[in-house]
């Protein structure tokens, strides 16, 4: 290993000028930078969100919700483009004082009810519409065990594998192999609970799936960091094949899509307000004014 030592200052200060993808929005204070509400569509139930892993979460439960028949869970779902700062708006910070996409308001209670950090939003939903997280009290602590397992293990593979395998301005091997060995130790955590179970929590899909499969089964199947020859994800056979079978669900299909502004354009959709937006290709539709 060959890089110079560290040594931490006795009182850390903010250098605005840290480099690396992402550093012009990083900063050590919370608060909104500029006044600018947040639109408001037709629908009871509005996102600002991105199509990050974790803004696919939520659009997939969305997307699962309307097509398990439940129309309560129509949606309007609003772009943030966080590399521009819309996360730092005054109306998105009253909605989300983390500042961190995404964000759900219920306008169908009195009054909205704002609901921030992803994991909470599949709760949200699945207890709002009684579908994807099971009644059964075992059933239900079993799910809700892999998705806080998800919530408490991502930022591992993301603020740290991601950030200094493809985001940091510079390449150090001791930060990429220390968050590599964690990254390939969860995959194993997740390989050997599918090997005896369909999904993740059992038998059921259910918000486990919702939460994990943007992540995990985006790196397994090199869609997320563009990293499974160096992370050897092929040993993983259980997750793929989740992964894959995740993958080939309609719903899922469509949640992966919204919000989504980069890839092939067929396969985005920067903002949803209505079913038919899936339906029409155009660039318009796909990439608003």
């Amino acid at each position: 290993m060959s890089q110079d030592v560290y040594t931490p200052p006795k009182v850390w200060k903010w250098e605005k000028a840290s480099g690396g993808t992402f550093a012009n929005i990083n900063r050590p204070i919370a608060g909104p930078t500029h006044d600018k509400p947040l639109p408001v569509g037709k629908h009871p139930l509005q996102l600002y969100s991105l199509a990050t892993p974790n803004g696919v979460k939520v659009t997939v439960m969305l997307e699962e919700l309307l097509a398990a028949g439940h129309s309560g869970a129509e949606y309007d779902a609003h772009l943030i483009k966080i590399g521009e700062g819309d996360q730092f708006s005054s109306g998105f910070v009253q909605a989300n004082p983390n500042s961190k996409i995404p964000v759900l308001v219920d306008h169908s209670t009195n009054p909205p009810t704002r609901v921030f950090e992803s994991g909470s939003i599949l709760v949200y939903l699945a207890e709002k519409f009684g579908a994807f997280l099971p009644q059964d009290p075992a059933k239900r602590t079993e799910t809700l065990n892999w998705l806080f397992w998800q919530m408490g293990s991502a930022p591992m593979l993301g603020g740290g594998f991601g950030h200094f395998y493809v985001y940091a301005p510079e390449k150090y091997e001791y930060p990429i192999n220390r968050f590599a060995m964690e990254v390939k130790r969860q995959l194993d955590v997740l390989n050997r609970q599918l090997a005896n179970n369909e999904f993740v929590a059992g038998s059921e899909f259910t918000i486990a799936d919702m939460a994990i499969w943007p992540w995990y089964g985006g790196v397994a199947v090199g869609a997320v960091y563009n990293a499974a020859e160096f992370l050897s994800t092929h040993e993983y056979t259980h997750v793929l094949r989740w992964a894959e079978q995740v993958a080939k669900r309609p719903a899922v299909q469509r949640g992966r899509m919204v919000n989504r502004t980069w890839g092939k354009p067929e396969e985005q959709l920067w903002e949803r307000h209505d079913a038919s937006d899936f339906e029409t290709k155009t660039q318009d539709k796909a990439n608003p004014a």
